[in-house]
């Protein structure tokens, strides 16, 4: 997620530059056409231009719009995640108790057993959601190295578990099931009541609902005309500019198709960076971010020094991933 209020020129010509020399060579050959070849008149009404630049300033907004509410509602459902950790650790350390002294220990190794398993299920389904899917063509990484592996959870499984959790399709569900089948052995050890086990239960089925969520934004793009056909257009506008504006600028015609080109150029690229939040670039759900920051108010509730807490993540570049 980009917090710095003003964009890096770097980045901003990193995503636009093919587009920009495309608009600046043919603005220039439009013009150059219409001074020196007398053959050649771009007799274009303006009103033209006019009617297709509302039409695609309508469509842009109208695409704009969806990919923000995808991208918000990313947010707001890893705020969820945050939120229903910290419920979770509350459970697990208040709800599972011993019933018998000598159970004591074995109670608090469980626990801190199923916390550190839930900070595994963060680290997982960060991953999970951020692996590179067939019809996506944008590179998984472009400001730091994220490795497509869960390498993140191995410091809180057991290494036979990290091992088996690994090699499965679905490593996130993998680990609820694993807590659930935890909880039934504290029922069945009498540390867990029916009704507190029902209370624990419920807080896994919202994790389980936090996933699915994930997944369908993940695993269901924002329709495909809207994107194609939202290029098209902009570069069927962008090509007429030139063309109608030279008979009247000439030589000026080149800065300013270029600049009002950019504009609606950057109102596509705005939505098509915004729709899909879990790709690992730069505008997406600060993930990484949001698993530090459960990690610390786990360790914190599960009563662990500050030595044991995860440095605080920094905006590197303005950009919080």
């Amino acid at each position: 997620m980009i917090v710095r209020r003003n964009l890096r020129f770097i980045h901003i010509l990193h995503y636009t530059w093919g587009q920009i020399l495309y608009y600046i060579l043919w603005s220039t050959v439009v013009v150059i056409l219409h001074e020196y070849v007398d053959a050649v008149d771009f007799d274009i009404p303006s009103y033209t231009i006019a009617a297709l630049g509302t039409a695609l300033a309508i469509f842009l907004g109208f695409k704009n719009d969806h990919a923000y509410d995808r991208w918000w509602e990313a947010r707001k459902i890893w705020g969820l995640m945050v939120n229903y950790s910290r419920a979770w650790t509350r459970q697990v350390t208040t709800l599972i108790m011993a019933s018998k002294p000598e159970d004591a220990d074995a109670v608090r190794e469980l626990q801190k057993t199923m916390v550190y398993r839930h900070l595994a299920f963060v680290n997982t389904l960060r991953v999970f959601l951020r692996k590179k899917l067939s019809y996506n063509e944008t590179p998984v990484t472009e400001l730091v190295e994220e490795a497509n592996t869960y390498k993140d959870a191995r410091p809180f499984l057991f290494p036979n578990e990290y091992k088996e959790v690994i090699s499965k399709d679905n490593p996130p569900n993998f680990l609820l099931q694993r807590q659930g089948e935890d909880l039934a052995y504290a029922f069945r050890k009498g540390w867990l009541s029916d009704y507190r086990m029902l209370k624990m239960e419920e807080t896994l089925v919202d994790f389980n609902d936090i996933q699915g969520k994930s997944e369908r934004i993940k695993n269901t793009p924002m329709p495909r005309q809207y994107t194609f056909f939202s290029r098209v257009f902009v570069v069927i506008h962008c090509t007429l500019l030139p063309m109608v504006f030279v008979a009247d600028l000439g030589w000026k015609a080149i800065p300013v198709s270029v600049i009002v080109s950019f504009v609606f150029l950057a109102l596509d690229m705005i939505g098509e960076r915004t729709e899909d939040p879990f790709e690992n670039r730069l505008e997406d759900t600060p993930m990484t971010a949001l698993s530090l920051t459960i990690e610390t108010n786990l360790r914190e509730q599960l009563k662990e020094g500050k030595e044991r807490f995860p440095e605080k993540y920094s905006a590197e570049r303005g950009v919080v991933l």
